[in-house]
C-alpha cells in the first residue's frame, strides 16, 4: 500500500534512471535511519524484542524486504528488463524501496488484527450461524470494494496506467492477474495480520480462501474500471482489448486495497 502508489509515477521512474551511486548510499542510509526508528518503537514482528540488537536486525529485514518487493514490482510493470543498464535499475530499485521499507516498518502498527469473539462466544444461539455467515460475506465484499476504490482513486487519473497498458501483451496481463491475485492471498491468509484460522474457517458465500480471494480481486477490477470510466480514461468507443489493459493494470493496486480493506475490519 505504501509502495505502490510511488511505482505508478513516471517522474521517479525517470530521476532514479539518473541518480549517481554517491546520492543511492545517502537514500539508502536515511531509509535505514527511518526504518530503525520505528523499529525501535514497535517491531514489524510479534516477537517480544530483548534490545537494540533486534531492532537493528528487524531494520536489516524491513530494508532487504522493501528492495525485493521495489525490484519485484518493477519486473512486474516492465520498468526494468534484462536489458536495462545496472546503474539505472539500481537506481529505481533505490527511489522505489523507500515507502516499501517504511510500508514494512509500519505494516504491524497498521494491519495488526486483534482476534475477535465470534457470533457464538457472543450469546448469539447457533441457528442464526448461516445468517451471520451471509453478513460476514457483505462485509468482506464491502471492505474489498471500499479499500479498491481508495487506492484505486489516487491512480486512476494519472497518464502513468495508459503508458503501462500500452506495452503490456496478453501473457504479461496474464501475469499481473497471477500476481495481484497471490499478493492479495498473502496479505490476507498468510501474512498473519489477522487471526488466520478464523478467517479460513469462515463458511458464508464464497468464504473460502480461495474463493474469497478471486472474488475479491474481481470487485478490485469492477472498481478499477469504474475509477478509470469517472476520471474518463476509458470510455465506450475504445476497443474491448484496451479496456482489459487498462482494467488490469489498475486492478494490481486495486486488489492490495481490497486486501488491506478486508484485515481491517
Amino acid at each position: 500500500m505504501f509502495g505502490i502508489p510511488l511505482v505508478y509515477t513516471m517522474e521517479v521512474w525517470h530521476i532514479g534512471s539518473q541518480i549517481d551511486s554517491s546520492l543511492m548510499l545517502l537514500i539508502l542510509f536515511i531509509t535505514y535511519l527511518l526504518v530503525f526508528s520505528l523499529n525501535s518503537i514497535e517491531g514489524f514482528r510479534r516477537k517480544k524484542r530483548k534490545g537494540w540488537t533486534d531492532a537493528f536486525l528487524e531494520s536489516n529485514e524491513a530494508l532487504a524486504i522493501g528492495c525485493c518487493c521495489a525490484t519485484f514490482t518493477l519486473l512486474l510493470l516492465q520498468k526494468i528488463t534484462l536489458i536495462t543498464p545496472l546503474e539505472e535499475v539500481l537506481g529505481k530499485i533505490v527511489f522505489e524501496a523507500v515507502p516499501f521499507a517504511i510500508g514494512t516498518a509500519l505494516s504491524r502498527i497498521l494491519l495488526d488484527g486483534k482476534p475477535k469473539k465470534s457470533s457464538n462466544e457472543s450469546g448469539n444461539p447457533q441457528g442464526n450461524e448461516q445468517s451471520i455467515n451471509v453478513n460476514e460475506t457483505l462485509a468482506d465484499v464491502s471492505a474489498s470494494f471500499m479499500g479498491a476504490m481508495i487506492v484505486a482513486f489516487s491512480i486512476a487519473p494519472t497518464d502513468e496506467v495508459r503508458v503501462l497498458a500500452v506495452s503490456a501483451s496478453p501473457p504479461w496481463l496474464i501475469l499481473i492477474t497471477m500476481a495481484s491475485l497471490l499478493i492479495s492471498y498473502m496479505i490476507v491468509f498468510a501474512a498473519g495480520f489477522t487471526n488466520q484460522a478464523k478467517r479460513k474457517k469462515q463458511r458464508g458465500l464464497f468464504q473460502t480462501p480461495e474463493a474469497e480471494t478471486v472474488i475479491s480481486y474481481l470487485i478490485a477490477l469492477f472498481t478499477s474500471g469504474l475509477m478509470l470510466l469517472f476520471f474518463q480514461q476509458l470510455n465506450f468507443n475504445m476497443t474491448w482489448f484496451l479496456w482489459l489493459q487498462y482494467t488490469i493494470i489498475l486492478g494490481l493496486p486495486a486488489a492490495i486495497g481490497g486486501a488491506a480493506g478486508r484485515i481491517a475490519i
